[in-house]
């Protein structure tokens, strides 16, 4: 979705001084729940603010649906804020309860946010895309990829169209990066599959369809989408949305398809409800079942709502955890009118309200994954 801002669900605030005490359940009474390696789901907390037993609580239960992935966005200034110096400190705890739960993660790293390029460490500064420089993307990415074999798809650049839309000029210069680090990447981690992410929604509303075709390199091409028009607010029923999900194919060409965020909200201030929620997502794995050998992955955003006022943030950052949903354009496209509806839309995209009670569509969730598997 287009927005200005980054929200990060590497940007948990973890209380690691809480001891998890770990309770043996005699074999005879565990029950295995098959994991869908290609159905995912945003894992998040309900509150800006989570101990490590909570956290380690929203993870087994987003496990127990039948999920066998997530998205774990870290990005560059983060992971390393000075140069050749990691911190691994949140990544290590996210990336610990991913493997505790047998998830496979999609990374999502971020050398292009929509309008915004990075971000990227003070080190590095703010550099064009023909200047980032190729050797030190790998040099990043191949710590990471080396700490975490858990990771097996890995998104370089999100909201790809929106950075191009009135640069088309530079699609060959960042064709050239991917491709570089794409090469060198896939010689130290040939398992890892490499992409970029568009916004299905901002593709279709504003005529961009070319530039996800210029840009249809790497392993696969992924998308997020959410049925909004430029002022964020639900215009698609849910079966015409399910038809905006069926574009995709066309635009990828010949390759496989991610499908890294889709949502729909329940806040009725931008037209949404409970009622509507629940019949997309039961349109939207309809669509995983009919479409199921083109797409690579198949996640949804996300499983709890967070607190009205918590979801957009005014400057680039990490340590919120809205996930990658960020607002960015310039003049309507951008105001507070339509800041207003994406906050609010975000805030209520989640298949569980923030003070824990279960909304339709995450026992919907439940049900189609159990169908599935």
């Amino acid at each position: 979705m287009n927005k200005k801002t980054l929200g990060v669900v590497v940007g948990i605030a973890v209380i690691i001084s809480i001891v998890i005490t770990v309770l043996i359940i005699p074999s005879s009474e565990i029950i295995t729940i098959q994991a869908n390696e290609k159905i995912g789901l945003v894992i998040n907390s309900p509150n800006q603010s989570v101990t490590l037993q909570e956290l380690d609580q929203i993870y087994s239960q987003a496990s127990n649906t039948g999920i066998g992935r997530s998205n774990v966005y870290l990005f560059w200034n983060l992971v390393e804020p000075v140069r050749e110096e990691y911190d691994w400190k949140q990544s290590d705890t996210l990336m610990s309860l991913n493997n505790k739960n047998n998830f496979k993660v999609t990374l999502y790293f971020s050398i292009i946010n929509g309008e915004t390029l990075g971000p990227f460490p003070s080190w590095i500064g703010k550099p064009p895309l023909n200047s980032l420089g190729e050797d030190r993307v790998v040099r990043v990415l191949d710590a990471i990829l080396s700490r975490y074999d858990i990771i097996d798809t890995l998104i370089i650049s999100g909201e790809t169209e929106s950075q191009f839309r009135y640069h088309e000029q530079n699609i060959p210069v960042y064709k050239e990066l991917f491709n570089a680090v794409y090469d060198k990447i896939k010689a130290k981690h040939p398992d890892v599959k490499i992409g970029n992410a568009f916004a299905l929604h901002n593709v279709l509303n504003k005529n961009l369809q070319h530039i996800v075709s210029d840009l249809a390199i790497g392993d696969f091409v992924a998308f997020s989408y959410s049925p909004v028009d430029i002022l964020n607010e639900i215009v698609k029923t849910p079966q015409q949305a399910k038809k905006d999900l069926q574009q995709v194919f066309d635009l990828a060409g010949d390759k496989k398809v991610g499908i890294f965020e889709i949502s729909w909200s329940t806040s009725d201030f931008v037209e949404g409800s409970d009622s509507t929620q629940t019949e997309f997502l039961e349109k939207s794995f309809e669509f995983y079942t009919e479409n199921e050998s083109k797409l690579e992955f198949f996640t949804w955003y996300r499983q709890y709502d967070r607190p009205e006022g918590t979801c957009v943030i005014v400057e680039p950052g990490i340590g919120k955890d809205n996930g990658p949903l960020t607002t960015s354009g310039s003049g309507f496209g951008s105001s507070e009118y339509v800041i207003e509806r994406l906050s609010k839309y975000i805030c209520n995209a989640g298949l569980i309200n923030n003070d824990g009670t279960a909304k339709s569509s995450w026992n919907e969730f439940k049900k189609q994954i159990e169908m599935i598997n």
